[in-house]
């Protein structure tokens, strides 16, 4: 059995799909969960219920966690703690694998370009801080001999049926509209983002690869350095439409947050738009041999699906 905590999560849908690559049994836990697979297992769970999510994880063989919590520092900072806590002891009560679908929240504001899985931890966000400290849970657990477990970690995403990410609703849809799209900070800087199947793929394999564990991997990504405005371009000419852009300034955040409490969330985490944003996969593909999707395709895959 595997099973998937956060089955409502963005990543989870590519990932159950992928896990029928390694096994017929799969399990979905959210809260209000809904098959991918025809013989996909439901479970309905409140990860902070430390007793429903040892149920939700017993008789499992690997467990991820992909859980999307609303993108609220108070919410991440009231239930991520707990989640992770619950997870682990869940985790080592019943002998399963932890596999940690995590973001780069935690790494040195000073060190994005490139980021590796060697980069340095100093959050400089309250997310941030919340970030290091779960994934920090999970490695001491690995460090004291106590759990196996590894963190698939991704930059920032987008693809099909994907409304979380900023491409699809600051680009995408706007675009789509007949509206400029929409980008913070700087139009100018290098951003890569991970494709979501793509990430599906490499977490369900890095979940099935005994040698993986204890270790931090980055999820494939393609490595070719576009900046924003050149994101936005390829989104236009697939759309078939002009590609307007506009860069909203970071003082613009805090009047627009009274309207839209993405953009309030956002204001701590504009360092990744004022800078290059490189995340570099290389120990993935080293190990596994496998490319990302291009921008190109990937772009084109996200226009299809949304």
């Amino acid at each position: 059995m595997q099973t998937i905590l956060g089955a409502g999560g963005t990543i989870a849908k590519d990932l159950a799909s992928a896990l029928t690559s390694y096994t017929d049994q799969i399990r979905l836990v959210s809260r209000n969960p809904k098959a991918v697979n025809p013989t996909d297992e439901l479970v309905s769970a409140d990860l902070t219920d430390a007793g429903a999510v040892r149920r939700a994880v017993a008789g499992s063989e690997v467990v991820y966690l992909t859980v999307g919590y609303d993108y609220s520092v108070k919410i991440w900072q009231e239930r991520w703690p707990v989640t992770m806590r619950n997870v682990i002891e869940a985790c080592q009560e019943h002998g399963a694998k932890l596999v940690f679908f995590d973001n780069i929240y935690m790494y040195d504001r000073d060190h994005l370009d490139p980021m590796t899985e060697e980069t340095p931890i100093r959050p400089t966000s309250r997310k941030g801080e919340v970030r290091a400290q779960i994934a920090g849970m999970l490695m001491e657990a690995v460090r004291a001999g106590t759990l196996t477990a590894l963190i698939a970690r991704s930059a920032d995403f987008y693809g099909p049926g994907n409304d979380k990410s900023v491409l699809v609703e600051t680009v995408y849809k706007n675009l789509k509209q007949g509206k400029a799209a929409n980008w913070l900070a700087g139009l100018d800087y290098v951003h890569n983002f991970t494709y979501t199947p793509d990430a599906g793929r490499a977490t369900a394999l890095l979940g099935n690869t005994p040698d993986a564990y204890g270790q931090v991997w980055h999820l494939p990504t393609h490595p070719q350095r576009l900046t924003g405005r050149q994101w936005i371009e390829l989104f236009a000419r697939e759309m078939h439409v002009t590609p307007k852009a506009s860069a909203l300034p970071v003082w613009a955040l805090l009047p627009l947050g009274w309207f839209v409490p993405l953009m309030k969330e956002l204001r701590e985490m504009v360092y990744q738009y004022d800078r290059h944003y490189a995340f570099d996969s290389s120990k993935f593909t080293r190990r596994f041999g496998i490319e990302a999707t291009s921008p190109i395709e990937g772009v084109r895959e996200t226009v299809r699906g949304n």
